[in-house]
């Protein structure tokens, strides 16, 4: 599961300078500068990979089970569905995470002087 970096030029969410945005029409990183003096280092929602299809399931990817009649044999195949499926939508984590563009160390690792 690896994230990707904020996609505003030039801007840190998490440093107190603020600084100008420009009109990238980013809203999410606007909020992060109104706010950057509450900005806080943790996500508590992210995206969810997940969708439901026409019967209410819910799972990463649906497959269709197709019967193929090649030379006389028949023979099954699962044919993947894409169409008519609802993402999941954003999703509460269970214990919040760092944001990737937290720039901070937080923890040091013990080195060993010779």
């Amino acid at each position: 599961m690896g994230g990707s970096g904020s996609k505003a030029k030039g801007v840190w969410p998490f440093s107190g300078s603020g600084g100008e945005s420009g009109n990238d029409g980013n809203e999410q990183s606007l909020a992060r500068l109104k706010g950057s003096k509450n900005a806080t280092p943790f996500v508590f929602t992210r995206r969810s990979s997940l969708y439901y299809d026409e019967d209410g399931d819910l799972a990463h990817e649906f497959y269709e089970e197709t019967v193929v009649t090649k030379n006389g044999r028949k023979k099954s195949k699962l044919k993947r569905i894409q169409k008519n499926l609802i993402p999941q939508g954003i999703v509460k984590l269970d214990h919040p995470c760092i944001h990737v563009d937290f720039p901070i160390v937080l923890c040091e690792g013990k080195t060993s002087v010779t």
